[in-house]
This record gives structure tokens, sequence and C-alpha cells, in this order.
């Protein structure tokens, strides 16, 4: 699965002006919301809930915050580069400044969780995630989001 398959371009953030874990959900539901069809008030939900399950952030920076959504047609995924880190309960407790948004059919099962594991995968990577940092715009996230995923593919 590669990341081109559930993410946009106009899906990617570069500049996310959030201050707390709240406000970026509420700034990646609205966005969702536009680009899913679905309401911003149910994605924002469906994310909260999922939080207080455990943190969604999974180290060195980076969270990946995800839920399903009842109608959803196919996996979606949003990223966002924040313009500053925020505090966000990671595992190891840094702050966040890299976050990929996955929203699933109620239904996607082990597609869910291959996306979520391909994700992981991509951001893991320092070398990666550093690039993403200093990358100039939306477009150029994007490039690197989907080109990284088609040489790990290969």
């Amino acid at each position: 699965m590669d990341l081109s398959d559930l993410l946009a371009v106009e899906a990617v953030s570069s500049r996310l002006k959030a201050v707390s874990k709240k406000q970026t959900f509420q700034d990646l539901a609205a966005k969702a919301a536009v680009l899913t069809g679905h309401g911003e008030k149910e994605i924002l939900e469906t994310l909260l809930q999922r939080e207080k399950l455990g943190s969604t952030g999974v180290g060195h920076g980076v969270a990946i915050p995800h839920g399903k959504l009842p109608g959803l047609k196919s996996l979606t995924g949003l990223f966002a580069r924040l313009d500053r880190p925020i505090d966000y309960d990671s595992i190891d407790g840094e702050p966040v400044d890299l976050v990929f948004l996955l929203l699933a059919p109620e239904h996607a099962g082990a597609d869910h969780l291959k996306a979520l594991a391909r994700i992981a995968r991509v951001l893991r990577d320092g070398h990666t995630a550093s690039k993403l940092r200093a990358a100039d715009d939306a477009s150029a996230i994007y490039a690197l989001l989907t080109e990284q995923t088609a040489s790990n593919a290969a």
C-alpha cells in the first residue's frame, strides 16, 4: 500500500498553526470534513474517543491519530506539519510536529491496520522525518511522502 492511495496533495498542510492537541484535531477534522463530506463534529468526536484509549503520539515528534467512520467509502489520510511542536502526551514524552491523520471505513479491518503500519514505517524513518520538517510547501511534503512509500515498496 502506497501513501498515495490514501493521501491527496490537497490533504497536506505544511504549516498548521495549532497550539494544542485538541486544536490540531479540530483543524484536521475541519479539513477532513471538506475532503470526505462527513461532519466535522463526527470526525472530531471519533478522534477524541480514540485518543481516550491511549495517545496516538508514537514518538520522535510523530503522531498518527486515527479512527473509523460509518459510511466512509475509503481510507482517507491527511498530513500536517505543525508550525510549532505541541505537547501531545506521546509515548516518549516529546512534543509532536508531524501528524498523519487516518480515517477508515467502519469495516476496514486489515486495510486500516496495513495503512497504519505503512504510515508508521515511513514516519519512523529519521531521514524522511527530517526532510518533511525541512520541506518548503505542501506539494514538496506530498512528494516526499509518496516518493518514500514508492521506493520502500520496490
